[in-house]
């Protein structure tokens, strides 16, 4: 790999980065599943999610499911996207911030958690992964 080669990476890398981090802030999750994940991808959470079999789930699909989910059970009052944070040529991280009430027990509570993402060459993320 020439110099040239490992520049292009890093800019394929931020514009993917700037992309999903502007599309969290506006609210705008489903057009960054659509446009900027693999279909294979994987995501991996600190614990695993009620009514799943783990932490892991593979698939676009699964992680739209995974935020119907959310959607379904919290509300939330505000949040905040730090980043991103780039990390050589194919991962960057994102802090988020969040203020929700879960609808079922009424409990308002805030979390923040650092999100990994790992991308392949085309720019399209093949992993994301969730510290809380």
């Amino acid at each position: 790999m020439n110099k040239g080669d490992i520049g292009m990476s890093v800019e394929t890398l931020k514009r993917t980065a700037d992309t999903l981090v502007e599309y969290c802030k506006t609210h705008q999750e489903a057009k960054g599943l659509d446009e900027l994940y693999d279909p294979n991808c994987v995501s991996v959470e600190a614990q695993a999610m009620p009514g799943t079999d783990g932490r892991e789930i593979t698939g676009v699909d699964g992680i739209k499911g995974k935020h119907d989910w959310w959607g379904e059970n919290f509300e939330v009052h505000g949040s905040d996207v730090q980043g991103p944070y780039l990390h050589g040529d194919d991962r960057f991280s994102v802090i988020f911030e969040i203020d929700t009430t879960n609808k079922m027990s009424g409990e308002r509570s805030q979390m923040k958690e650092v999100a990994v993402y790992t991308t392949n060459a085309d720019g399209k993320i093949m992993r994301e992964e969730f510290f809380y």
